[in-house]
């Protein structure tokens, strides 16, 4: 009798250590594991932002799970692949945002489950936070804010103050984007022989940006410049535009600083893109991730640094 009590324990304990080991902390001295959770994976910004945190895992000896749904605009899909992973027990979770206020409820449930999480790129809507209660170890990311004054700023300047202007804005509601239009259009109001014409949303991606600002050429055929808030809307509106015969005529303005954009303001179908660091974000939350596992204090946040990529610029060597 004794001896089948005896074996019950064991058998307990072996289960119990097994379920451990399925979990974020893993027993017998294996790699933690962190999740990386992405907006996308087709977008070369969150690419870059991938790469970097990789090499801090591997730097690290952590285990790095990333994923994201296929679109930016997939906000309940990203949802779900958050509370799969809290579902089961990873270490830490990095995330960027699809929705600053959507997240919120999936915050909550990482506390109870006493995962820490850091927030990369796109801040989680303060209130809403607040009013759940919820907490976020630290955000990583740009100043979107003052990106959209240095791009209003610049197209100000290359105007020579005067002007018609489009806007190609990103996701409705979306932190990142709403930022960026408001610090642009803050940086206008200093100039007002410059009129913002038109102001669409085509959601981040680059086939919006060519259908929107296509559409916005044939209502506004005068239009001077465009911003765009994101390099591929911008690379989209750079398609309309050399589908209408204007390359050249119309100055464009983009944000993110991809590969294919500094090829643009090379050759003159852009003139500039606000460069931010997207590897150095995810190297960083990887980074905060295993300090905050060791029960280490991070900052509440870090503001990485951005900065106007032009011709110029590219010209001296700059990226």
């Amino acid at each position: 009798m004794k001896k089948g009590l005896v074996l019950l324990l064991l058998a307990a304990l072996s289960l119990s250590l097994t379920n451990c080991q399925r979990g974020g902390e893993q027993a017998g001295g294996g790699r933690q594991r962190i999740a990386l959770v992405m907006k996308t994976a087709n977008n070369p910004f969150f690419i870059e932002m991938q790469k970097g945190a990789e090499e801090a895992a591997k730097r690290l000896n952590v285990e790095l799970v990333v994923q994201a749904a296929e679109r930016e605009v997939d906000v309940e899909k990203q949802m779900q692949i958050v509370e799969n992973l809290i579902q089961t027990h990873v270490a830490a979770l990095c995330v960027t945002p699809s929705g600053s206020r959507e997240i919120v409820p999936a915050i909550d449930k990482a506390n109870k489950a006493n995962i820490p999480v850091v927030i990369v790129d796109t801040r989680v809507d303060a209130k809403a936070l607040a009013d759940s209660g919820g907490r976020v170890a630290t955000f990583i990311g740009s100043d979107n804010y003052e990106g959209g004054k240095v791009a209003g700023e610049f197209l100000a300047k290359h105007l020579n103050g005067k002007g018609k202007v489009a806007v190609l804005e990103g996701i409705p509601g979306h932190e990142t984007g709403d930022s960026r239009l408001r610090g642009f259009r803050d940086a206008l109001k200093a100039t007002p022989g410059i009129e913002i014409v038109a102001s669409q949303t085509a959601n981040w991606e680059r086939d919006q940006g060519f259908n929107v600002f296509q559409n916005i050429l044939q209502s506004h055929p005068d239009v001077s410049a465009v911003f765009a808030c994101s390099d591929l809307m911008a690379l989209g509106a750079v398609e309309a535009i050399a589908a209408a015969k204007k390359t050249g005529q119309i100055a464009v303005v983009g944000f993110d600083a991809l590969a294919e954009a500094r090829d643009a303001i090379k050759q003159g179908s852009m003139v500039a893109t606000v460069a931010q660091s997207p590897d150095r974000m995810g190297a960083m939350a990887v980074e905060n991730a295993v300090k905050l596992l060791k029960g280490e204090q991070v900052q509440p946040e870090f503001v990485v640094p951005i900065k106007l990529v032009t011709k110029e610029t590219l010209s001296e060597g700059g990226k």
